[in-house]
C-alpha cells in the first residue's frame, strides 16, 4: 500500500469520526435521519473543505466520491445502534477527539506539502481540526466546544500541529509519524476531557 493510499484512509477515518460526532449530536437533538446525514456531512467534510479552499485546490470532498461514504455510514450506524450506545455519555467526545486528532495531523501535513510557512501550516492544521466541530455546534445551537471555558479543545490541536511542523523540519514526516501525532493529540484531548483540564480565562482573577 502506498503512502498516498494511507493518507487517504486516514483522511476518510477522520471524516468518519467527525461524522459520527455530528450524527450522535443530531440524535440527541431529536433530528430526523436527513438532518442527521446533513449534520454528519457538515462536520465530517467541513474542516477539509475549508483546508483545501485556503490552499487553493478543489476540495477532496467534491473531487473524490469516497468522501460521502463515511457520513452515510455514520448516519446508518447511529440510526440502527444509537438506542444501544446512548448510555455512553462520552461517546460523542471520543469520536470528536478522533476527528480532531486526524484532521490536525493531516491538515498540517497538507499545508507543508503546499509550501506554507511553519506558522501558516500550524494555523491551517488547527483550522482543519476545529472547523468541522465549530460548524456542527453552531448549526445544532450548541455552545461551540472551542469556546467552552470548562473544556480544552484547541490546545491539543495546536500542540499536534506544532509537533508536525517540528517533525517535518527534522525530515521525519511520514505516515508513521503522522499517525503517531494523531494518536498523541487524541490522547491529549481525551485526557483533558476526562480530568477536566482547563486553560486560564481571558481576564486574570475573573469570577463568573
Amino acid at each position: 500500500m502506498t503512502e498516498i493510499d494511507v493518507i487517504l484512509i486516514l483522511d476518510l477515518l477522520g471524516v468518519f469520526f467527525f461524522a459520527m460526532s455530528g450524527c450522535l449530536l443530531a440524535a440527541r437533538k431529536g433530528f430526523d435521519i436527513v438532518g442527521s446525514l446533513l449534520l454528519g456531512s457538515l462536520v465530517g467534510l467541513g474542516g477539509g473543505v475549508v483546508r483545501d479552499l485556503i490552499i487553493g485546490i478543489v476540495p477532496a470532498a467534491f473531487s473524490n466520491p469516497l468522501y460521502i461514504v463515511p457520513p452515510v455510514l455514520a448516519t446508518l450506524l447511529v440510526y440502527f445502534l444509537f438506542s444501544h450506545v446512548e448510555r455512553f455519555g462520552g461517546l460523542l467526545v471520543v469520536f470528536d477527539a478522533g476527528g480532531l486528532a486526524v484532521f490536525c495531523a493531516i491538515g498540517t501535513q497538507k499545508a507543508l506539502e503546499f509550501d506554507l510557512n511553519p506558522v501558516s501550516s500550524i494555523l491551517l492544521g488547527v483550522t482543519t481540526a476545529v472547523g468541522g466541530g465549530l460548524l456542527r455546534d453552531v448549526t445544532a445551537n450548541e455552545v461551540p466546544r472551542i469556546f467552552d471555558p470548562q473544556d480544552v479543545y484547541a490546545v491539543p490541536a495546536f500542540a499536534g500541529a506544532a509537533l508536525m511542523v517540528l517533525l517535518d523540519s527534522l525530515g521525519w514526516s511520514n505516515v508513521i509519524t503522522i499517525s503517531a501525532v494523531a494518536v498523541a493529540v487524541f490522547g491529549f484531548r481525551v485526557l483533558a476531557w476526562r480530568y477536566h483540564w482547563q486553560v486560564p480565562l481571558a481576564v486574570q482573577g475573573w469570577r463568573r
